[in-house]
């Protein structure tokens, strides 16, 4: 089903409104129908011709005919017509993660992780973005975005694109996926219909493993309405005594027990990881069985109905961080408080009775357009579990990715970074050699000191331990943490205080700003004295989320950059101010000015020897200042083209003010999450500046964290970067999407022409 479908909202109640008047003017179209382009011309070779042959050839066709469409006049470079609202292009974005998922070709498996990860990112943009923009609505105030929407009218466009997508994925799911997996042995079955062997076995376990802990909660004078936690499944169920009086009571589903249960049509019981060879089996929500067994929990009451429902919470709790003796115990707090922040959204089941429905938003006091009704599944999150299937030929073709030879052998592995910088391109080449970098440091005698900034690390983490071993081996060892990792924070301080009981000289962070940066230096003695070894990534130090994501990765010994890092290091770890470094452009200090130098350099030197270019990949444009810079980057003649997976508040094809800009997102096996920033000619290293780093352009990234970007000063691997990154992505068309204006277009190959897939090409080269 196409995600432009055009959907209805029968049953939603009134949508937030400026006036009756003006909101409704304001409104646009629910859903549109999602164009697709083909390249006017081949963007490179074929998929099974070398990566550099693909790369030589992008330069060429980086500007495709875009359609004539009617320009607003603008007048200057603030007008709100030139920017895209934030929030509505984040929703954009999630929109091109649905239409991956419901890609017919994708393996089901991988449509389900897809559909979990739209939905994942769909919780927390409520819990976050949507929580703020409510804030600002309840409190009055007026815009505060370049684009100038107001709170009301944000909320309201906000509502129309996210249930036209919800829509979407729903209907996917049950007409398309859930009977697909049937097919291929997996049904996401009810209860009813169960076999009777089954249906005996759900019947035990839930005696015996979900009754126990189940806590059901009257609602009346004597028994308030409970408090509700956040993204948890609920039930509310209307109940009749023997006199006939009704009730109603809640009823949580409990988070520590698994989302699904497993069974054969025999009845046999099943874990997600048994091998099933072949095997047929149903899959039961566990939501499923409790709705079916609530009867059990109420004796000499009849249910009457009943309906789940979920909310989601402002979890965006404010750290009082300077009025904080401690800043642990402060985000600790923090983590606590967010279960309880107010209440953002209210998912109710599809069909729910009115009645429970208006009891609930009586109850939590809610404002109508905060009610959504869902259609499919409740917390469709949840459904990544059945990832865990033993169902190879269900899911994508696992990859193994390969060592960079530099990096080997491990021993080795300083003397070969003071011979020569290495790039590591990730998940392509393999993050153990990152792991072995530290590993290697705790180890190596000649390693006296290693610092390092941890933002997330995930669980087991064995860059951690590494760590706490080289502590142990009487190294001198610090980890600057951020404690303030949105949704990491109890991991990173359970990690704190492991480091600190094993003697690692932790520092929390900076009062007021977020370390963002990647950073790992190693301190060395060596017959020719004290030697540093650096390590700057655009990523996170989390072996896991390295096997998903594309990263750079960059490990120097080169003198200035490795004396920058330590000046840094020092800044965050005792009390030190540095305006400018000597290669490093780092926030919140010199980032801004830096990347503004070089847009700047790049404009001039385009006006004296022409054929200027700026090429840009990062995760989000937003930064209202930035854009005017390539607006006027765009009016001088610089080529401009963008690689933005997310978030783009610029617009294209504004005539005489962004016509010689293009914006390009990829979305495909692996989430691109590198940093670059190039200025100058991609054919000719010589001629241009390359940085990568941890950095998008957002105002939060510039001007409210510890940010770093890193030049790549040897030409070899700017060379690497130009090919394999920057011009093989912008001749992808396979897995793109093109901003026209403030519209995303799906990029297809000509007629005819080669299929360019950046990520499997990649793949190809790089693959074990």
């Amino acid at each position: 089903m196409p995600v432009s479908k055009k959907t209805s909202d029968q049953n939603a109640p009134a949508q937030v409104t400026e006036s009756p008047v003006t909101a409704e003017k304001s409104a646009k179209p629910a859903a549109r129908r999602p164009r697709t382009r083909r390249a006017a011309k081949p963007a490179a070779a074929a998929t099974s011709r070398p990566v550099k042959a693909v790369a030589s050839r992008a330069a060429k066709t980086a500007a495709s005919a875009r359609p004539k469409r009617a320009q607003r006049k603008v007048t200057s470079l603030t007008s709100p017509a030139l920017y895209t609202n934030r929030e509505l292009s984040w929703l954009d974005f999630n929109k091109r993660v649905l239409e991956t998922a419901i890609e017919p070709n994708r393996p089901l498996l991988d449509q389900v992780k897809f559909l979990s990860i739209f939905y994942t990112n769909l919780d927390e943009f409520f819990m976050v973005r949507v929580a703020n923009i409510f804030k600002q609505y309840k409190t009055g105030s007026g815009s505060s975005g370049p684009d100038k929407m107001t709170p009301a009218r944000q909320l309201t466009e906000i509502r129309k694109k996210a249930l036209a997508l919800i829509d979407v994925a729903a209907a996917h799911w049950t007409e398309k996926l859930q009977p697909a997996l049937a097919e291929a042995g997996v049904r996401v079955a009810s209860y009813d219909q169960l076999s009777p062997d089954a249906q005996r076995t759900l019947l035990a376990r839930f005696q015996t493993e979900i009754y126990p802990i189940l806590t059901p909660q009257a609602i009346d004078p004597g028994h308030p309405f409970p408090r509700i936690s956040n993204v948890s499944i609920n039930f509310l169920i209307e109940l009749q005594s023997r006199d006939g009086t009704h009730h109603y009571a809640r009823l949580r589903v409990p988070h520590n027990i698994p989302r699904f249960f497993f069974v054969t049509s025999e009845g046999d019981e099943m874990e997600a990881d048994d091998p099933l060879g072949n095997r047929r089996i149903d899959v039961v929500p566990t939501e499923e069985i409790i709705g079916e067994f609530l009867p059990l929990l109420f004796p000499g009451y009849q249910v009457v109905s009943k309906g789940m429902f979920r909310i989601t919470r402002n979890t965006d709790v404010e750290i009082e961080e300077d009025e904080a003796d401690d800043l642990l115990e402060a985000v600790r707090d923090s983590v606590t408080r967010r279960q309880w922040g107010g209440v953002v959204r209210l998912e109710t089941e599809h069909g729910m009775p009115s009645n429970l429905t208006e009891f609930i938003i009586q109850k939590m006091k809610l404002k109508p357009f905060q009610v959504y009704s869902v259609k499919g599944p409740m917390a469709f999150a949840g459904y990544m579990a059945l990832n865990d299937l033993d169902y190879p030929k269900l899911k994508d073709t696992p990859y193994f990715a390969s060592f960079n030879p530099d990096t080997q052998p491990v021993d080795k592995l300083f003397e070969n970074i003071a011979k020569r910088d290495i790039l590591l391109y990730h998940p392509y080449q393999t993050f153990t050699s990152v792991v072995d970098l530290v590993q290697q440091a705790a180890k190596d005698p000649a390693v006296l000191g290693i610092k390092m900034t941890l933002y997330r690390v995930g669980n087991n983490s064995p860059i951690v331990k590494a760590l706490m071993e080289a502590r142990q081996r009487g190294k001198q060892v610090t980890a600057v943490v951020e404690l303030k990792a949105r949704f990491d924070e109890e991991r990173n301080i359970n990690w704190a205080e492991e480091m600190e009981r094993q003697g690692v000289n932790v520092v929390y962070g900076f009062v007021g700003l977020k370390v963002h940066a990647k950073l790992c230096l190693v301190i060395r003695k060596e017959a020719s004295g004290i030697r540093s070894y650096v390590h700057i990534g655009t990523g996170n130090y989390n072996p896991g989320s390295a096997k998903n994501y594309t990263d750079l990765g960059l490990l120097t010994s080169a003198q200035d950059i490795c004396s920058d890092v330590t000046d840094l290091f020092n800044v965050m770890t005792g009390y030190a101010v540095r305006d400018n470094y000597r290669r490093l452009f780092v926030s919140p200090t010199c980032m801004r000015s830096g990347i503004e130098r070089a847009i700047r350099a790049e404009i001039e030197r385009h006006k004296r020897e022409g054929n200027g270019r700026i090429v840009l990949k990062c995760n989000q444009l937003v930064d209202p200042d930035m854009i005017r810079l390539l607006y006027e980057a765009s009016i001088a003649g610089v080529k401009v083209d963008c690689l933005v997976r997310g978030i783009c508040c610029l617009k294209t094809g504004i005539k005489g003010i962004s016509d010689n800009i293009t914006v390009r997102a990829i979305l495909g096996k692996f989430l691109e999450h590198a940093r670059v920033y190039w200025f100058g000619p991609l054919e000719d290293t010589e001629k241009s500046l390359c940085y990568m780093g941890s950095a998008d352009l957002m105002g939060r990234n510039l001007d409210r964290r510890i940010e770093v970007v890193t030049p790549v000063l040897d030409e070899a691997l700017k060379e690497r970067i130009a090919n394999e990154v920057l011009k093989l992505q912008l001749a992808d068309n396979a897995r793109t999407w093109k901003l026209e204006g403030d519209e995303y277009e799906r990029i297809l190959p000509a007629e005819g022409k080669p299929l360019v897939d950046a990520q499997a090409l990649m793949s190809e080269k790089y693959g074990s």
